[in-house]
Order: C-alpha cells, then sequence, then structure tokens
C-alpha cells in the first residue's frame, strides 16, 4: 500500500505564497539550492535523516506552478515508480511527467488520474546509493 509521503502546492509568486504559508500556518519555507523553481515546507518537526518526529505528519514542497501542475499534489512513496506508472496507464491513467532522479535522494513522477486530478509519486533510492 503507497501511503502519503509528500504534498506539493503549486504558486504563481513563490515569495507570495511562502509568506502568507509562515504567517497563516507558522510553516518554515526554505529555497532549495540548485532548484530555483522549488521551495521546501516544514510543517513538523524532523529527524537528522530529515524524516518527520511525529508519526504520520508529512513535510512537503511548493514549486512554480506549470499548466500540468496547477493545483496541490499529493505524493504517494512505491517502491517502483517505473512499474507504478505501466499500471496506471493500464487503468486509464497518464504520465504528466515522467520519472527524475533527485541526486542522493530518489525519483519522483507526476501522474494524471481517470478524474483528471494530478498525483506524485517517490521512490527512495536504494541504501547505500546516496552518489546516484
Amino acid at each position: 500500500m503507497g501511503g502519503v509521503v509528500h504534498f506539493e502546492i503549486p504558486a504563481d509568486d513563490r515569495e507570495r505564497a511562502a509568506e502568507f504559508y509562515r504567517q497563516a500556518l507558522g510553516w518554515t519555507l526554505e529555497p532549495v539550492p540548485g532548484m530555483d523553481y522549488y521551495t521546501n515546507v516544514t510543517t513538523t518537526p524532523m529527524d537528522a535523516q530529515g524524516r518527520p518526529t511525529e508519526p504520520g505528519a508529512i513535510n512537503g514542497g511548493m514549486m512554480d506552478r506549470e499548466p500540468d501542475l496547477a493545483s496541490p499534489v499529493i505524493t504517494v512513496d512505491v517502491p517502483d515508480i517505473d512499474a507504478t506508472l505501466k499500471t496506471v496507464q493500464s487503468l486509464g491513467g497518464s504520465v504528466v511527467r515522467p520519472k527524475e532522479t533527485i541526486p542522493g535522494m530518489g525519483h519522483f513522477a507526476y501522474f494524471k488520474d481517470t478524474e483528471g486530478n494530478v498525483m506524485g509519486l517517490w521512490e527512495n533510492l536504494p541504501a547505500g546509493s546516496a552518489g546516484q
């Protein structure tokens, strides 16, 4: 079963949106070095590995709004993104963005379900493969 592990909020003006969420909800928002289109969103305390310390809590991100990524996205952890995307397509969904890699962390992709909702997929890198 794929658990929800991340959320993303698209924004037309990330600085304005970040300030809104800082003031409205007390979240911490920090730009990601080298990713000028993305901001990390911290909603709950994290451990040394960057995982939430509270059971069931998740953190997220904020990205520049794009035509195919115009609404908030829920991201689900899967063991194999490629296999999951094949299943999505066989069930009538479609790939919005194929698998991409964040070095040292894992892979992500976006798909559209049969109702037109965009969802995210996340696959951790295998242990010991931080250099990929």
